[in-house]
């Protein structure tokens, strides 16, 4: 089976795509300056342009793992996040608090999809 890597570097590629299935690494907002909404909003963003390049859409995500800094942040978080899920693909998800790699990254998602 042919694995492809999007955006290869060399500690991580953003994307793999094996069997019909997308893999996206942890996204995490380039501007820390904004709060858990903005940061979220962008990283959101991020996952919507993966998938496009990678052949697929928000209606395609099989799982989704998400960290946030503080669970003070989850209502936030989750504002955003039910704006922007596709209304009736709501994926499995998991929520955890977590500190993440740069203390100035509220939230992380990692998204886990099928090809359209």
């Amino acid at each position: 089976m042919e694995i492809t890597r999007l955006h290869v570097g060399k500690r991580l590629s953003e994307v793999a795509i094996h069997n019909g299935t997308v893999y996206l690494a942890g996204q995490i907002a380039e501007d820390t300056s904004a709060d858990i909404v903005g940061q979220t909003r962008e990283v959101l963003g991020h996952v919507d342009r993966l998938l496009a390049e990678a052949g697929s859409d928000k209606s395609c995500i099989l799982m989704c793992q998400i960290f946030i800094a503080d669970m003070a942040g989850f209502a936030g978080m989750n504002a955003v996040w039910d704006e922007w899920v596709a209304s009736g693909h709501t994926p499995p998800r998991a929520t955890v608090e977590s500190k993440l790699a740069d203390p100035a990254c509220l939230v992380e998602i990692v998204v886990t999809a099928a090809l359209r």
